[in-house]
């Protein structure tokens, strides 16, 4: 892993390849799972303030399970998460154009909405795990996703390139830059990945 302030980053975030295509898997990770979203503490009080404005784009099933399970809720882990519709899609799932999508991220993009998406919607597939001090990202790998590394493959895009806006959501424009300095000194072989068994 590579430092950057207070966050460790997997190599895997320099050399998998990565770029979603909806046409192919349809936004199935609004659906699968055994969970829902990931939420930091302050998204709840987000969801909440914009929900009004957001229910406007919702299924009649989920704002059901808004009304039943509240705005979050804590999963089987102990976890804040978004609520579930019969345990298997995330409340705020929309259907748009054939493909599942985000009721807040759509309130956001037509400006209804002052916030824009989980971040770790809008990291994944990178997961983030904090430890006391900093932060761990990781890579998360999920057969659903096979269509984004194939995609990924073909057009050469790296995963922290796909995810360039959400990394700068998160940690701002200066640690992207330092990111993409890393990923520069480990393609010009400055810095090495350790070889990897599996």
């Amino acid at each position: 892993m590579i430092q950057i302030d207070n966050a460790l980053v997997s190599f895997d975030i320099f050399d998998q390849k990565f770029c979603c295509d909806l046409s192919h898997c349809k936004g199935e990770c609004c659906i699968e799972g055994d969970s829902g979203a990931p939420l930091e503490k302050d998204e709840q009080a987000k969801i909440e303030e914009n929900y009004e404005n957001v229910k406007a784009y919702m299924k009649e099933e989920g704002i059901k399970a808004i009304d039943e399970q509240g705005f979050t809720m804590i999963d089987g882990d102990g976890d804040l998460v978004t609520p579930l519709i019969d345990g298997r899609e995330c409340a705020y799932t929309i259907d748009e154009n054939g493909s599942c999508w985000c009721a807040i991220e759509k309130a956001w993009v037509e400006g209804k909405s002052t916030f824009r998406k989980p971040i770790s919607c809008h990291l994944y597939p990178i997961r983030i795990t904090r430890y006391h001090g900093y932060e761990a990202l990781n890579y998360n790998k999920w057969d659903i996703c096979q269509c984004a590394r194939i995609k990924g493959h073909q057009e050469g895009v790296p995963l922290y390139r796909f995810l360039k806006d959400a990394l700068i959501a998160r940690y701002g424009e200066e640690w992207y830059k330092q990111l993409e300095y890393a990923a520069h000194e480990i393609k010009t072989g400055q810095i090495e990945i350790p070889t990897r068994s599996f």
